[in-house]
């Protein structure tokens, strides 16, 4: 992986789930409580990580079929009973975010998590004010990992897709949005399987948490 100098941001756009939140046990115990309704083996926490990626409006008609919006409407049932209460901020977000919006680089959210959610949960962390735009699921005419969600979150900034925008996230989908929209992506993850997931949209840098990404800019690029 290269370790070339990055181009100074101008914007830096986040996945949510399991990169600014660790929100890896509601959705578990949500999808378990789905599989219990549909009388579908449940899946382990190992196999729920692995497989959750795309939207609900992408992933469950391939799941369930003509079910899938009874499915949607039993996940949404379990999650909301859970979420906030479970909610957790990755370890060093609060302080990444903090420093970001001192800096004066914008910083938007691009997630899967049905919008709603999404702008409920930051704003249960008095996060909000941090962000240009809280872009979820449905919000865009296409979800990650189609461009389209990254477009809307830098609207309104004067603000092109490019490389000069980051896109940081955890999984495969996130590095495929960033490449699709020619931005650059930043991989946070604590054991990455560069050969499987990752092998045909590579993260530019790779670190294995928020406090690694925030120390790369404050300390080797000095952008904040």
């Amino acid at each position: 992986m290269s370790k070339s100098i990055l181009p100074k941001p101008v914007a830096v756009l986040y996945d949510w789930d399991n990169t600014l939140v660790d929100t890896w046990p509601v959705i578990h115990a949500a999808m378990n409580a789905l599989f219990r309704h549909m009388n579908m083996p449940e899946w382990s926490l190992v196999e729920t990580k692995s497989r959750v990626r795309k939207s609900m409006r992408d992933s469950f008609p391939e799941m369930f079929g003509d079910r899938w919006e009874e499915a949607r409407d039993v996940f949404y049932a379990s999650f909301e009973a859970l979420h906030l209460d479970a909610l957790v901020a990755s370890e060093g977000a609060a302080a990444l975010l903090s420093s970001l919006s001192a800096a004066g680089v914008p910083q938007a959210v691009v997630s899967n998590k049905q919008g709603r959610y999404l702008r409920t949960e930051a704003a249960h962390l008095n996060w909000t004010g941090h962000f240009h735009r809280l872009i979820g699921a449905g919000d865009a005419a296409r979800d990650k990992p189609a461009p389209d969600p990254a477009a809307l979150a830098l609207d309104g900034l004067g603000c092109a897709l490019g490389p000069h925008v980051y896109f940081v996230g955890d999984s495969g989908v996130d590095m495929e949005i960033a490449h699709a929209a020619g931005l650059t992506p930043v991989l946070i993850h604590p054991d990455p399987d560069l050969s499987g997931e990752f092998r045909n949209c590579p993260p530019v840098r790779h670190f294995d948490g928020l406090p690694a990404f925030h120390d790369f800019l404050t300390a080797e690029q000095r952008f904040i």
